[in-house]
């Protein structure tokens, strides 16, 4: 007879509590950087940054969303561990929309793909820079589009889904999930939509920032209590 055996979940909580603490020295780290030194307005300015500079142009294209991104991944898997058992269609779904979101943003970010454009620019003669410009245009344009904006909606929607499953979860202070309500709410305008997604978008940042420091909190609690997943 087969008795199954049980999987022990304290390397996850551990995993996702230094995560979040990784994350909440990102994004005051990002802040700086985006005021430091501003992202060009043109392809043209980012061909230059790049050339003066391979890694501050790296980071004008959110370098750093790319490490945020397999945080968040790990954030919402352990979430989902913790809430399956309660409410698991619904963190299923959180779970399903969050990573396919993920999956989307990898796909729409061009910063290696602009520092490739580069070298090339600053390489060819000056009849044949219009090319890489034309290029580099196509690659912006992708930057904020199809591939962002979904990755953006179905992050938003999959941050609600997880707070609302933790507002009626017994594992977790209701005040978690209103957090991360507030900052799905803010989330609701893509940061792409033009000065009011960029405002939304900041505004979105603080309670984000609460809500990854409860969560924080409440991963180190599961990981000294100790948990393990029966199969």
């Amino acid at each position: 007879m087969n008795q199954g055996y049980k999987i022990n979940l304290q390397p996850l909580y551990n995993t996702a509590k230094f995560s979040a603490l990784i994350m909440l020295i990102l994004i005051p780290l990002q802040i700086v950087i985006y005021v430091m030194v501003p992202p060009p307005d043109t392809v043209q300015g980012f061909f230059e940054l790049y050339h003066r500079n391979p890694f501050f142009g790296l980071l004008s294209l959110d370098f750093l969303y790319l490490f945020n991104n397999i945080i968040i991944a790990i954030l919402y898997l352990a979430l989902f561990i913790l809430l399956y058992r309660e409410k698991f269609v619904l963190v299923l779904i959180a779970l399903t929309l969050g990573l396919i979101g993920v999956a989307c943003y990898y796909s729409s970010n061009p910063a290696f793909e602009m520092l490739t454009l580069s070298h090339q620019y600053v390489q060819a003669l000056p009849e044949q820079q219009y090319i890489y410009l034309a290029a580099g245009e196509a690659l912006m344009a992708g930057y904020t589009g199809t591939a962002f904006n979904v990755y953006y909606v179905l992050s938003t929607i999959c941050l609600l889904l997880f707070s609302y499953a933790i507002i009626k979860s017994t594992k977790f202070k209701k005040s978690v999930g209103w957090w991360g309500l507030v900052s799905g709410f803010f989330m609701i305008i893509p940061s792409s939509a033009g000065m009011l997604g960029m405002i939304f978008s900041l505004l979105s940042l603080m309670p984000w920032m609460v809500f990854v420091v409860l969560l924080m909190t409440n991963f180190k609690k599961f990981a000294s209590e100790g948990s393990y997943l029966s199969l």
